[in-house]
């Protein structure tokens, strides 16, 4: 009988030990995350940088840059146009006119999600082609309410020189036309490496 009790003691003690080293070489082989030191990716000193530009969303005429994609069945009367979908492709220019020099583009979805008034949810990116943040992305996701007079949109991310990016950006409309054409002042506030 404490031939039996030893032996149980023994094969007990066994599998604990097992146990434990199978956990422990798994959990080092194979971690799901790991804390990193900001310098071996490259990360400097934090930046913040004031980016000026003008948006031009066209949605009637000539080269049109936003379009309806999809609609709920009660979007054609709401006055608000509460459950249409339009994806933008706007250029982003230095002035306010088009013809100036382009240096990137707005890229994504508004959706109209008010039944209250004009209010966009919004999810896109300023895609940069020119200049210092040529190729270059700074990501932008929240509520646009277009008749008030300035705007703040969250910065959630970015890539390129704007990896880790946070900041908001504040949209003024500078003109619209009756067609619903508009062109959109940003001043845009943005940390960054």
């Amino acid at each position: 009988m404490a031939k039996t009790k030893t032996l149980t003691f023994l094969f007990i003690l066994f599998t604990i030990f097992s146990i434990s080293t199978l956990t422990t070489t798994a959990t080092k082989n194979h971690r799901f995350a790991r804390a990193l030191s900001p310098a071996k990716l490259g990360i400097k000193a934090e930046k913040l940088s004031h980016l000026h530009f003008y948006f031009h969303d066209t949605i009637s005429g000539k080269n049109v840059s936003a379009v309806r994609v999809a609609e709920a069945p009660g979007t054609k009367t709401s006055p608000t146009i509460f459950g249409a979908v339009n994806v933008i492709d706007d250029p982003l220019t230095i002035k306010p006119e088009l013809s100036s020099e382009r240096v990137g583009s707005a890229q994504g979805i508004l959706a109209a999600a008010s039944q209250s008034e004009f209010a966009f949810a919004t999810t896109f990116n300023f895609v940069f082609t020119s200049g210092q943040f040529n190729g270059s992305t700074l990501s932008v996701l929240g509520r646009n309410s277009i008749f008030s007079n300035i705007r703040e949109l969250p910065i959630v991310g970015g890539t390129g020189v704007f990896r880790f990016a946070r900041g908001y950006a504040q949209a003024h409309t500078y003109s619209r036309e009756n067609n619903g054409n508009a062109v959109v002042e940003y001043n845009v506030y943005v940390y960054h490496y």
